[in-house]
């Protein structure tokens, strides 16, 4: 069956109902340029998605050595040939024409281009002296989460044992940083239990802060695909906007903002009161129950109604649901970890799945899940606040065994303290400690909080910055030198999604004038700077993607994330496959855990843990005697409230995310045309009561403020929970005649008016716990909201907007792929 649909109007597209325990059928999406048929293709290209963490398996269309569409992959695991909109649309925006082609310099004040060899003279010189002048804590990175594994790598080997700094941290910090938390603290070491094929097998699945409909919507097809086929999920859904997961809900829960600990602690409380616990799994594989139960025996559903504003009976009905649950399946994500006490409620879900025993069996896991395509692969390869391989800073014999990898001594490696996190980084360049930072793949100047504060850091004159991306972005306004990168399908390289599904993309084109492979410029600059090991060879040994990924594999060996049974021939000829993956495991590993927790030992986790609350750090000795044999840790947690608190001047909680239709700052999205057409300009989201009592309506332009900063947009009423104003945070000012900085009309970046805050143990900024106001600045007079009628802003008042549609410009193919016993 075939079929065109506009996937801008229609995002999901059509459905293809499955059974629970059986396999999601085959649907292959595809898209070409206007003018282009299959037939004038000439290569089609392996790859995977790039806007999002779902690592859905694509083939890039070449034809006379440009991208000309995309196909969706039929026998790949992760999405069985189907596209969601940012996979169908955003590779033309590699054609974008402002391109960065040539390295930049700043001379004079001013941007300017030159060669190569000027661009790196100019790093290498500045980095080598301040090695002479301050040591190696004067130089910080701050990276992306949509490299490739093989460049994370590579920077992380330069950053640790090249230059010897401990500022080294990815943007991933912003997003996911709370899942690897998470995941440390329960069981010892990150990486996902779970797998995305569970939805094929659960009965229940509960979405934690997870608007997985618009943040992975292909991974939402399939749970679309199960609720129309036959013994569907039951779902409950935990956000206080009207997401689609929220209208499919059997429960669906939308409480304040920062009170997730309090809901979370009354789910338990329910579940162990009503004796919903799996008895033996904890006593044999876990430790902490008896302090669990004791700290939630009074956070009863009328306790915490009280704190979220949720009815006590609707936290009931969810506790029914999860408890009753014969395999259950739990996903998180930005509404728990850019809200309040981040880790702590990130756990807590945790801690639900280990007392029901829902882990390492189909349809029983958790999805701590990741916002961006490479984010794993930041942690994995150290360029995110770990060591490499998952190895504890804090364990001499984890920094040995690394040092023995790379052939340096231990000291070398940086681990007097931990890595430094994001936010610490921008600190110490405030203060004047870290004087060059080099900024690769990402976009500080409108994706980091209090975004005032962060342009005045970038533009310190004393502050060397390197910023390496594909186009000119309001942070590369700010940069000292400009390097011009190759993007996804202009280079070769793997990537792994969220649930460690390991995939190559391989170079299709050239990319633009004289850009290079991320690659290329971390070599160049590790072999002008020579650095060597302690046997005076090079440091960095390879020349390429795959040798680079030869090194990986053994820095990998025998730690959780193994690499060691996966090769590119491998990858090319299976499609995506799951880590860890060893002689042992020649298939790769689907879930985690099958037969018990395998990495939280003393001598093997990723880290001794810290306390929940404080952020403090738990010691080797209290560890040792906390779990001596290696269990999950079920650590409790106690409600605060939120530091920062609404008033009578800023009455509202200001909430902070995604749309479907945009990936972080629009540097991709915003060069695509059906993806900015559906979601062109910033909007502002409250609920008709909300509107009522602000004498504001649909279309209005408002001003939403905070003590840091005011944004300007188009108002959408919607069926937000009452207290609350919402802002996409993709819109910032590189479309605008100001470059990098709000104009005379106000500010478009909703980090204007976010605070500098973050999760005391996963370092992560909290973008959704601020208080703000909100102030009609004219009346609408025929004006509407830009905002997307699709997904959670869709109005509640459908006939007050026009609905979201792409045109024939956005008209996809869709085949579906009969099963065999059913083909004629």
């Amino acid at each position: 069956m075939r079929a065109d649909v506009d996937r801008i109007a229609r995002p999901w597209g059509e459905r293809t109902p499955y059974d629970r325990d059986t396999t999601w059928p085959v649907r292959v999406d595809s898209f070409l340029e206007s003018g282009m048929t299959a037939e004038a293709v000439q290569r089609w290209v392996p790859t995977a998605s790039l806007l999002h963490s779902n690592g859905d398996a694509m083939d890039l269309a070449v034809a006379d050595g440009r991208l000309v569409g995309v196909r969706g992959r039929a026998r790949d695991r992760v999405n069985r040939g189907r596209l969601g909109p940012k996979d169908l649309f955003a590779w033309q925006a590699n054609h974008s024409a402002d391109r960065l082609t040539a390295p930049l310099v700043r001379r004079d004040g001013r941007l300017v281009p030159c060669d190569w060899d000027t661009a790196m003279t100019e790093i290498v010189d500045r980095t080598r002296h301040l090695l002479d002048e301050q040591g190696p804590g004067a130089l910080g990175f701050y990276t992306s989460g949509q490299l490739f594994l093989e460049e994370y790598y590579t920077l992380t080997v330069i950053a640790r044992a090249g230059l010897g700094t401990n500022h080294l941290d990815g943007n991933t910090r912003l997003c996911t940083a709370t899942a690897a938390e998470a995941l440390k603290e329960t069981f010892g070491c990150d990486g996902q239990p779970a797998s995305y094929t569970d939805v094929d097998h659960a009965d229940a699945i509960a979405l934690f802060g997870h608007n997985m409909a618009e943040t992975q919507p292909v991974l939402w097809m399939r749970v679309l695909d199960r609720l129309a086929g036959g013994d569907p999920p039951r779902l409950v859904c935990v956000d206080p906007r009207p997401t689609p997961a929220a209208q499919h809900a059997t429960v669906h829960l939308a409480p304040r903002a920062g009170t997730n600990v309090a809901l979370l602690n009354a789910l338990l409380h329910e579940i162990i009161r009503t004796d919903r616990i799996d008895h033996d799994f904890v006593d044999a594989h876990t430790v902490g129950f008896d302090e669990l139960s004791r700290g939630v025996a009074d956070r009863t559903p009328a306790w915490a109604a009280r704190i979220c504003d949720v009815p006590a009976a609707r936290i009931a009905e969810a506790a029914e649901v999860l408890g009753g649950a014969e395999r259950l399946l739990s996903t998180v994500l930005q509404g728990v970890y850019q809200s309040h006490q981040a880790t702590a409620a990130a756990c807590q879900v945790n801690n639900l799945q280990l007392i029901r025993g829902m882990l390492g069996r189909p349809g029983c896991g958790v999805l701590q899940m990741n916002g961006q395509p490479t984010a794993q692969n930041t942690r994995e390869c150290g360029a995110n606040g770990d060591l490499p391989g998952f190895r504890n800073w804090e364990n001499d014999a984890h920094v040995a065994d690394l040092a023995r990898v790379w052939n340096v001594e231990p000291s070398r490696i940086p681990h007097y303290a931990p890595p430094t996190p994001a936010m610490q980084i921008l600190r110490y360049a405030e203060q004047g400690s870290i004087r060059m930072l080099w900024i690769s793949g990402t976009n500080p100047a409108v994706s980091l909080p209090e975004l005032r504060r962060i342009r005045e850091i970038l533009g310190q004159e004393r502050l060397f910055t390197i910023v390496q991306d594909l186009y000119p972005t309001e942070t590369a306004h700010l940069a000292d030198v400009v390097l011009p990168a190759a993007t996804w399908a202009e280079k070769t390289g793997t990537f792994t999604n969220a649930d460690r599904t390991v995939h190559l993309s391989e170079k299709a084109v050239e990319p633009p004038g004289d850009a290079r492979p991320d690659l290329d410029i971390l070599l160049d600059f590790a072999r002008r700077m020579d650095f060597r090991d302690k046997d005076g060879r090079p440091l960095v040994r390879w020349h390429d993607a795959e040798s680079a990924f030869a090194a990986w594999q053994e820095c990998s060996r025998g730690r959780p994330c193994d690499y060691t049974g996966l090769t590119y021939e491998r990858l090319r000829d299976a499609g995506g496959i799951q880590w860890p993956c060893t002689e042992a495991a020649p298939d790769g590993t689907e879930r985690l855990y099958t037969g018990g927790v395998t990495w939280a030992a003393p001598e093997d986790c990723e880290t001794y843990g810290r306390d929940l609350v404080t952020g403090a750090s738990v010691s080797e000795t209290e560890y040792r005697a906390l779990n001596p044999d290696g269990k999950a840790v079920l650590k409790a947690a106690e409600y605060l409230p939120p530091h920062e608190s609404t008033d009578d001047v800023y009455p509202l909680q200001l909430n902070t995310g995604r749309t479907l239709y945009h990936f972080h700052t629009r540097t991709k999205t915003g060069r695509t045309p059906q993806l900015n057409a559906a979601a062109p300009e910033v909007w502002v989201e409250i609920s008709a009561p909300e509107a009522h009592r602000h004498g504001v309506a649909e279309g209005d332009l408002v001003e939403v403020t905070s003590t840091r900063g005011a944004v300007r947009g188009r108002l959408r009423i919607t069926g937000i929970r009452d207290g609350m104003v919402f802002l996409p945070f993709h819109y910032g000012y590189w479309d605008t005649p100001e470059g990098d900085r709000p104009g005379k009309d106000g500010g478009r970046a909703a980090n204007e008016t976010t605070v500098t805050d973050w999760d005391p143990v996963s370092k992560q900024p909290l973008f959704k716990t601020a208080a703000a106001r909100l102030t009609l600045v004219e009346r609408a007079e025929g004006a509407v909201s830009p905002a997307p009628t699709t997904a959670a802003s869709a109005p509640t008042d459908p006939r007050s907007a026009p609905a979201t549609t792409g045109g024939p410009s956005a008209v996809a193919h869709q085949s579906v792929v009969a099963p065999e016993g059913e083909r004629s």
